[in-house]
């Protein structure tokens, strides 16, 4: 048992290029134990992560089963135990989608990110039948007008939520059945979905930007995919301002909002007051339909804002010191009407090509179909990975009491197999599970590769993230990123590296992140703009602010390190330019 913890899947030669793209958004730390055990593989072969992503190409028609290696991930990598995605299998589907291409793919996909090799054909990369069956899908995808298989998958696991079981009456070993067995049961076909409608929404985003570039109005394209509504992960910042409200119009709450975040929850809980009471119901409410998002939210082992509801209530406390003019509904209201306006303006200049025009309008019709889909399918799995950690915690806490586990969520430096043999002997588990977060401590610490093309470069010649050192962006000086939801503003750059404790956020800030999961997306309301190291054109950060009507700048690289805290600067997200105006 005193083997070292370290994770790892192979290469590939036939699809060589891999990348953190998107993925380090999912994955931004190393992969925990369990969730390699259950996502990427294990003793036993390829597992539901990799299975779900092939299940997805297949259905799209880009590819066939037997294109795939049947033994060994191809798909989804681990490179000294972090994730990674093959950019490969996304450009040959480029190649061999009808309309689309391995440069289209990387646009969409990379963004402007630096080092990215460029595209060399193989000979097996095109392919009429798949072209064919792709253009076939596509057509339904510009005609049909609803998703109801993934409101189908909502209902399931909002049903498991609904439903859940007493964890505290289970045993020990009834808990980690009941949790490997949702997953096993569920977590492919929801993957596979979100996949399969995150592939498709690179179609009516690149038609209306086509459209948009030949009419010479390009800028428009990021206005014509604003304000879509009804996006899932949008949907806690619009409930988070309702609660930052009732905190803006009570002393008592107010009082203890002020007096810091340290057990902020139990604090409100306490209070004797009405407003006090009307509130916590609320919050009750709120984390029932919304706990399962947080940071890092894929992994069973962190926090979430139903395990943890002090990370919410952060986020709330950053909201309930805007002003009423920044209510994210008003925001939203607006991109949209924009987005009604300008597409009837443009579909109308097209009226002497109806070819193209019908082709614009189905784009408009399914860009208002898939991009919120995407989230939704997102959302679908997350929800059901949360449901999981809530009974592994309790097998967690049961564990600790006993002395066996550091923490809570030592759960997750064990694969499936060895929680089941810590049922039945836990001796000797304690300090082989110590040895693994050490290093994976250890690894968090390193700056890993970008891209990796052909074998993963060893380890040991990983730097440590702070020992990278970087040249300030000076006055007047800017950064070069990709737009991301269009508008100009100005404030002063809060440059915060994770959403823990975003105290040092005011009300008009420019939020600079290393990247944004949902646990960010609250933090986008009280900035005037938001400045992101990395993202693409379909990564969260913009989808999350095109809804909620943010400035926004994806793919910065370097911002968080480059630009210095508290400095003046203007954020185009129009251009993708970040300037800095004074120190």
């Amino acid at each position: 048992m005193a083997e070292q913890y370290f994770l790892g899947t192979g290469t590939s030669e036939r699809f060589p290029l891999w990348t953190r793209a998107n993925v380090g958004e999912v994955f931004p730390d190393p992969v925990a134990m369990s969730s390699f055990d259950f996502a990427f593989a294990n003793a036993d072969g390829i597992r539901m992560a990799e299975l779900g992503w092939r299940d997805s190409y297949v259905k799209i028609g880009a590819f066939t089963e037997d294109e795939f290696d049947p033994d060994h991930p191809v798909i989804l990598g681990v490179f000294g135990g972090y994730a990674y995605l093959n950019a490969s299998i996304m450009r040959i589907f480029g190649e061999r989608a009808p309309g689309l291409s391995a440069a289209d793919i990387d646009a969409q996909f990379f963004g402007v990110q630096p080092g990215i090799p460029d595209y060399e054909p193989h000979p097996d990369d095109a392919d009429p039948e798949a072209e064919a069956r792709i253009g076939a899908t596509f057509g339904w995808a510009l005609t049909t007008d609803g998703l109801p298989e993934v409101a189908a998958d909502e209902e399931t696991v909002d049903s498991l939520r609904a439903q859940r079981p007493d964890f505290g009456e289970m045993g020990n070993l009834e808990l980690l059945e009941w949790a490997e067995g949702i997953l096993n049961s569920n977590f492919r076909h929801l993957f596979a979905q979100h996949l399969f409608v995150t592939l498709l929404a690179t179609l009516p985003a690149g038609i209306i930007t086509e459209v948009c570039t030949a009419l010479g109005r390009p800028q428009d394209a990021l206005k014509l995919l604003a304000g879509l509504g009804d996006v899932e992960s949008a949907a806690p910042s619009m409930a988070m301002w309702d609660l930052g409200r009732m905190v803006a119009s009570s002393d008592a709450l107010g009082a203890e909002f002020d007096a810091g975040l340290v057990d902020l929850d139990g604090r409100v809980r306490a209070l004797v007051d009405e407003s006090a009471g009307t509130f916590v119901a609320a919050f009750d409410d709120f984390l029932f339909s919304y706990g399962c998002r947080g940071p890092n939210e894929w992994e069973t082992s962190c926090p979430t804002w139903e395990t943890d509801p002090n990370l919410a209530l952060a986020a709330v406390d950053r909201m309930r010191l805007s002003p009423e003019g920044a209510a994210p509904t008003g925001n939203q209201a607006r991109m949209a009407a924009d987005r009604e306006r300008l597409g009837a303006e443009m579909y109308e200049m097209l009226g002497a090509d109806p070819e193209a025009q019908g082709q614009f309008g189905a784009a408009l019709g399914s860009a208002g179909v898939f991009m919120p889909g995407r989230e939704r399918t997102k959302t679908n799995c997350i929800k059901l990975v949360h449901e999981a950690r809530m009974a592994l915690r309790e097998f967690g806490r049961r564990m600790v009491d006993l002395g066996v586990f550091p923490s809570v969520t030592s759960y997750g430096m064990l694969a499936f197999a060895e929680s089941r043999q810590i049922v039945e002997d836990p001796t000797g588990w304690r300090e082989v599970i110590e040895e693994r977060q050490a290093i994976f401590d250890e690894v968090r610490e390193l700056q890993e590769p970008f891209v990796v093309f052909g074998e993963a470069p060893a380890l040991a010649t990983w730097v440590r993230r702070d020992s990278i050192e970087v040249v300030p962006v000076g006055a007047g000086e800017s950064i070069q990123g990709m737009p991301g939801c269009p508008g100009v503003s100005r404030g002063r750059a809060r440059v915060l590296l994770d959403s823990h404790d975003p105290t040092g956020l005011e009300p008009g800030d420019v939020l600079v992140a290393p990247l944004t999961d949902p646990s960010w997306t609250p933090l986008f309301v009280p900035a005037s703009g938001v400045v992101v190291d990395v993202g693409a054109p379909l990564s969260h950060a913009i989808i999350v602010s095109r809804e909620l009507g943010i400035p926004c700048v994806v793919s910065a690289t370097g911002a968080t390190k480059r630009i210095p805290d508290g400095a003046l600067v203007e954020v185009n997200g129009e251009t993708g330019v970040v300037t800095v105006l004074a120190g």
